[in-house]
């Protein structure tokens, strides 16, 4: 038996999309509504059943008992109040956003029943078109509940991403932003970085290594200056990258190999450590 009667999705990207195919594939929702500004991506969220109808209007949420906002930040914070006018009074609503600080301090003034909500998945890749049914399997989702969280809201919230596949985390807002700031945003920044330092002349020579480590600079760039900018702990990121970068560069003109072999297996030691 389904967990929802009907779910609607606000944002049908690739992370909105592959919620929609996930939520069908695993019948935990009656119905999947689709809203984006786009006809083209509602077109072919239908085509590849992500959705089982879809709008360009909000007014499409109304009957919803579940509203994912799976929208650029900034787009969920203005919409927030229009769509809180729309909604049934018990309807849980959660997110997906990035940065959850700001979010969960507005939207959990203006929906009775809001959980913020992070699934640790995603790709540099943007849009309907990449959206995938098992993008979710084995990813970690953090929970970002406040003392003003509905126990019941959580409770199903936490129900739907387990379900999805996803081992649970609980964190407050604040933390979710100072961890995210730096595993997260700062491997961002650093692409971008250290993609735009290398010389346009020197990039056919490039191999694996300069690839694999600007990948996610292929990521939308005015969505991840969004990201950026919403949350206050990335100044202090890159502030520790620029220490630890300090200290090689040091290391490299002083010629001094001790050091900068120490430096080199800290830091290989401690990239062995991730799962």
């Amino acid at each position: 038996m389904p967990i929802f009667k009907r779910v609607a999705i606000v944002g049908v990207g690739l992370i909105g999309g592959s919620l929609g195919l996930a939520i069908k594939g695993k019948k935990i929702a009656g119905k999947v509504i689709g809203v984006s500004r786009h006809q083209r991506t509602i077109n072919f969220a239908r085509k590849i059943g992500a959705i089982d109808e879809g709008s360009l209007e909000l007014k499409a949420v109304k009957d919803a008992d579940l509203l994912i906002l799976a929208a650029p930040i900034e787009t969920i914070l203005k919409l927030s109040g229009q769509l809180s006018k729309l909604i049934k009074k018990d309807c849980i609503v959660t997110d997906v956003a990035s940065t959850k600080k700001e979010i969960v301090s507005k939207l959990e003034k203006v929906f009775p029943n809001f959980v913020g909500a992070h699934p640790l998945a995603g790709s540099e890749k943007r849009g309907i078109d990449f959206a995938k049914k098992g993008l979710f399997n084995g990813s970690l989702c953090i929970i970002t509940a406040t003392g003003n969280t509905s126990l019941k809201a959580k409770n199903k919230v936490t129900f739907l991403w387990r379900k999805l596949g996803c081992r649970i985390s609980t964190l407050s807002a604040s933390e979710h932003d100072r961890i995210m700031a730096f595993v997260s945003h700062l491997p961002h920044i650093i692409a971008f970085s250290l993609i735009g330092a290398v010389p346009q002349k020197y990039l056919g020579f490039s191999a694996s290594g300069l690839r694999d480590t600007t990948r996610i600079a292929s990521s939308d760039a005015l969505l991840w200056a969004e990201i950026l900018l919403s949350n206050s702990n990335c100044p202090q990121a890159i502030e520790a990258f620029e220490k630890n970068l300090k200290q090689i560069k040091i290391a490299i003109k002083n010629k001094d190999r001790q050091v900068l072999a120490h430096l080199l297996e800290s830091a290989r030691r401690k990239r062995e450590t991730i799962q």
